[in-house]
C-alpha cells in the first residue's frame, strides 16, 4: 500500500468511531420521558468499536483484529432488528428466549472462525442479508409499524431505519466483494474495497441523520383519494377526533400509537387501518395535522413566541415543526402570524 493510499484510509475508521462515541453521548443523555431502546444504544458502541478495529486491521495491519472483527460485525444486524421490535410494541414477556435466538449468529460466527475460518465471509453474508429481508417484512405496514415512536418523528425514524436496512445490504455486498478479491488476487485490493465502504458508511450516517431531521411526507400521498368508508372507521374516526378535540391529546410530546389506542380503548392496528383508509395518511401524519391546527390558532389569538408555541402544540425541535409546519400551509410560523395580522 502506497504512502497515498494510507493517508486517505487510516483516518477514516477512527473518525467514524469518533462521531458514533459523541452520538451515543448525546442520545444516552437524552432528558426526556421516552425510555432509551437499549439494543440501539449498543449498536451505536458496536459500530464505534468495529470501526476502530477496521482501522487497526487495515491501517496498522494488527493481525488479531481479523479473528475479533467477524463476531463483533455478526452483533449488528440483531442489535438493529432488535431495536426496531422494541419500537413496534411492548417487550415481549419470552425475552430469555428471544435474547437466545438473537445471540445464535455470533456464536455462530464465533464458531466458524475457530473451526473453519474460509466459511466465516459466507456466514456473514447470509447474517446480514437475512436480517435485512427480516427488517423489511418486519417494516412493510409503514411508519405506523412504530408504535412505541413519538409521533413527532415516527416518520423520519422509519426512512432512517430503511437507511440502516440497506446498509445491512451494503455491507453483504462489501463482504462478497471482499471475498472475491481474496480468491482472485489474494487480497491487494481488499484495504481499497475497506476504504471506499467506510466512505459510503459515512453517507449512509449523513443520510440518515438527514432522514431524521429533514423527511418529508411524499408528493403524491395526500393526492390519493380516500378509499370507500367503512362503518366500524367512521366509528374508530369519531372518537379520536372526540378526544383530539376535547382533550388535546395531541399536546402530548411523547404520544405515540400505543398510547392513543390505550387513550382511546380501540386496538392500535384497528386505528391506523381507519386514518389510512379513510383518510390516506398515517396516524404520525393526522397527528402532527392536530397540532399544526393547534398551532395556527395561537398564532392567530395569541401573542406569545413560536417556540413557546411549537411546545404548546406538542413537538419538540424546530425544524419538525417547521417542516410540517410547511408541509401543510405551504409558509413559515412568522409569515403565517405576519399573514393573519395584516388580514385582521
Amino acid at each position: 500500500m502506497s504512502g497515498s493510499d494510507l493517508m486517505l484510509f487510516v483516518p477514516l475508521p477512527f473518525v467514524v468511531a469518533l462521531l458514533l462515541v459523541l452520538l451515543f453521548a448525546v442520545v444516552a443523555r437524552r432528558d426526556d420521558e421516552v425510555p432509551l431502546n437499549w439494543p440501539f444504544l449498543a449498536l451505536i458502541i458496536a459500530c464505534a468499536a468495529q470501526s476502530m478495529l477496521i482501522g487497526l486491521r487495515w491501517g496498522y495491519d494488527v493481525e488479531v483484529t481479523r479473528h475479533i472483527m467477524p463476531v463483533t460485525g455478526a452483533m449488528l444486524p440483531p442489535l438493529v432488528y432488535v431495536g426496531v421490535r422494541g419500537l413496534t410494541g411492548p417487550a415481549a414477556r419470552r425475552w430469555p428466549i428471544v435474547a437466545v435466538l438473537h445471540a445464535l449468529p455470533v456464536f455462530l460466527v464465533l464458531v466458524l472462525v475457530i473451526f473453519w475460518r474460509r466459511a466465516v465471509d459466507f456466514g456473514l453474508i447470509a447474517i446480514y442479508l437475512v436480517y435485512a429481508g427480516a427488517l423489511l417484512w418486519l417494516m412493510r405496514p409503514g411508519p405506523d409499524v412504530l408504535r412505541l415512536a413519538p409521533f413527532d418523528g415516527v416518520v423520519p425514524a422509519y426512512r432512517a431505519l430503511l437507511i440502516a436496512t440497506g446498509a445491512l445490504c451494503l455491507s453483504a455486498v462489501i463482504d462478497a466483494f471482499v471475498v472475491l478479491d481474496l480468491t482472485w488476487s489474494d487480497g491487494t485490493s481488499a484495504p481499497k474495497i475497506i476504504s471506499i465502504a467506510n466512505i459510503f458508511g459515512l453517507f449512509l450516517l449523513g443520510a440518515a441523520a438527514v432522514a431524521a431531521s429533514r423527511s418529508r411526507t411524499p408528493a403524491d400521498e395526500g393526492d390519493r383519494a380516500p378509499s370507500e368508508e367503512v362503518p366500524e372507521d367512521r366509528e374508530t374516526l369519531a372518537k379520536v377526533h372526540a378526544l383530539m378535540a376535547e382533550q388535546k391529546l395531541f399536546r402530548d410530546a411523547n404520544l405515540n400509537l400505543d398510547r392513543l389506542a390505550r387513550k382511546t380503548g380501540i386496538p392500535a392496528r384497528r386505528i391506523s387501518t381507519a386514518i389510512n383508509r379513510a383518510m390516506s395518511k398515517n396516524v404520525s401524519q393526522y397527528v402532527n395535522d392536530c397540532r399544526i391546527a393547534e398551532a395556527c390558532r395561537l398564532l392567530t389569538e395569541t401573542n406569545i413566541s413560536v417556540t413557546e408555541i411549537m411546545l404548546e402544540s406538542g413537538f419538540q425541535t424546530k425544524s419538525n415543526f417547521n417542516r410540517e409546519f410547511r408541509r401543510i400551509t405551504e409558509m413559515s410560523p412568522v409569515a403565517w402570524r405576519a399573514k393573519k395580522s395584516v388580514l385582521a
